[in-house]
């Protein structure tokens, strides 16, 4: 359910981004105001199951997103998914489920000092702002997934706290009262800033799937390195890791060669909606 949710409020958040953009103004329209709190609920879900699962288990979940995002998105704009978003999405779902599915799932309790913490933070900072002055000067797909990577880290940054907050409570609701769980609500602003932005270009399933890669990943690496979850140690799952890589790059590269959405209809998506073209001559 957490996923459906996610899946329903990035589809209508992301017509109402196009239509207004990435401003204050979004906060006057009802339906991304719907969109916000569907997706909130979902989030609760998923933040409910971060407190008793480990990250490398709970967030390969959310890649379940995909599939129903991008053909939700398509009817928001009265057309049908092309085969491409179809084949797309199914591909990074199914590429970076199985990538995930390889790392062993062992539910250890989370425990993070404040300067890991903060050089946490710090790295996902630098991330972030390369990703936007490199996203300022590219146009187009290119622009959605540079865009994408930065909500994506921010977003995987929220789990990294839900988890370590919910998971170290042990029973003991006095642990809340730390500054990590402060930086929860701040993380999560930030993390729907930077959708928007990458909502907003219009290439849906291209900015939804970099979110939804670069989560997952970015999850997992803070799972093992700041706080102690297991990597795969058996080498059979070497192969299976390169194609399960290559699957979600496909259909990541699929996705990028759509044609952007608009909100209103021009004189050319007045006739019968074309087969997706490269992106090179849909650029922005």
């Amino acid at each position: 359910m957490g996923a459906l949710g996610y899946a329903l409020g990035a589809a209508l958040q992301q017509y109402e981004a196009v239509a207004a953009g990435a401003s204050l103004k979004l906060a006057r329209r009802p339906r991304w105001l719907i969109g916000g709190a569907i997706g909130l609920t979902g989030a609760c879900l998923h933040a409910v199951a971060l407190s008793f699962a480990p990250l490398v288990a709970v967030q390969p979940i959310s890649v379940a997103t995909l599939v129903f995002a991008v053909p939700l998105a398509a009817f928001m704009y009265g057309r049908k998914p092309y085969r491409a978003e179809i084949f797309g999405s199914i591909a990074v779902a199914v590429g970076l489920l199985w990538l995930m599915l390889l790392v062993p799932h062992h539910n250890v309790t989370p425990k993070l000092g404040d300067g890991a913490a903060l050089v946490f933070l710090a790295v996902i900072g630098v991330i972030v702002l390369v990703t936007q002055l490199l996203a300022a000067r590219v146009h187009g797909p290119n622009r959605a997934l540079l865009l994408s990577v930065g909500a994506g880290v921010v977003t995987a940054s929220v789990s990294t706290f839900v988890r370590v907050v919910g998971g170290g409570m042990e029973g003991d609701w006095g642990r809340l009262v730390h500054w990590f769980t402060l930086a929860v609500p701040v993380l999560l602003v930030c993390a729907v800033v930077l959708l928007q932005r990458s909502y907003a270009v219009g290439y849906f399933g291209i900015a939804y799937a970099g979110v939804q890669v670069i989560d997952p990943i970015t999850s997992v690496l803070a799972g093992v390195i700041l706080l102690g979850e297991p990597l795969p140690t058996n080498p059979s799952t070497a192969i299976p890791a390169v194609l399960a890589s290559a699957l979600t790059i496909g259909g990541t590269i699929i996705l990028g060669r759509l044609a952007p959405d608009h909100s209103r209809p021009t004189r050319a998506q007045s006739q019968p909606a074309p087969e997706p073209v490269s992106a090179t001559s849909q650029a922005n």
